[in-house]
């Protein structure tokens, strides 16, 4: 901890002064151990540090949109052999949140955290959120303590009027955030083609049906 650090203070004297054990002082400044609010004023106290509870905006939330929950039927349904679903990942570091769906590829190490998306209110917001939750895969219960693995993402979007008009008013911005083509993304999925790297699949819903499309939708360029 930068505070403790800066008044050369050591484990012992701030867990001393916070009444705490020293053990489960540095389990909490290693960030493994969840303290209480009384102890985190009693740590900020020994510290001669100020403390607040602020409310952030979370990574996401959890699948509950009917057509989100539908989409991700559709995308589990059309992976192929060698990939492994998860849904409903939770992850804590370095955000807190829970990822729609992993798909793990165990042969390559790889797993690739999928968001989906019925509408985009938020385009910032969604491009961080998917962002900060690639990075916090490694705090899954999914991955190896040993930290080799590659991550990436996949942003699976319900094709409308409104996401269509967004892909072609924030092309540049999306492209950046996703580059990878769509057809590859969907044959990676689908025939077990390399993992082309962060991209966007797009699904189509017309009434009961629910389809994973081959390529981004008439008049899209984002992803061709």
């Amino acid at each position: 901890m930068r505070i403790r650090a800066d008044g050369a203070a050591s484990h012992g004297r701030v867990a001393a002064l916070a009444g705490i054990d020293r053990s489960h002082y540095s389990r909490i400044e290693a960030g493994i151990a969840n303290p209480t609010l009384e102890t985190l004023v009693a740590i900020a106290t020994a510290l001669g540090a100020d403390i607040s509870v602020r409310l952030y905006p979370g990574a996401g939330p959890r699948l509950t949109d009917r057509h989100q929950a539908r989409m991700i039927e559709t995308l589990l349904r059309s992976l192929g052999t060698d990939w492994n679903p998860h849904v409903e990942v939770p992850v804590s570091r370095p955000v807190r949140g829970v990822i729609d769906a992993v798909l793990e590829r165990p042969a390559a190490n790889l797993f690739v955290a999928a968001e989906a998306y019925s509408e985009l209110r938020r385009l910032e917001q969604q491009v961080r959120w998917s962002a900060d939750k690639a990075a916090s895969l490694g705090s899954s219960d999914l991955v190896g303590h040993d930290g080799r693995f590659e991550a990436s993402r996949l942003l699976l979007l319900r094709s409308t009027a409104a996401t269509r008009d967004l892909a072609r008013r924030f092309e540049v911005t999306l492209r950046a955030a996703y580059p990878a083509q769509a057809v590859d993304v969907v044959r990676a999925l689908r025939d077990g083609a390399p993992w082309p790297g962060p991209g966007i699949a797009w699904i189509r819903i017309d009434g009961d049906r629910v389809d994973l499309l081959d390529m981004p939708p008439r008049g899209v360029r984002l992803g061709r």
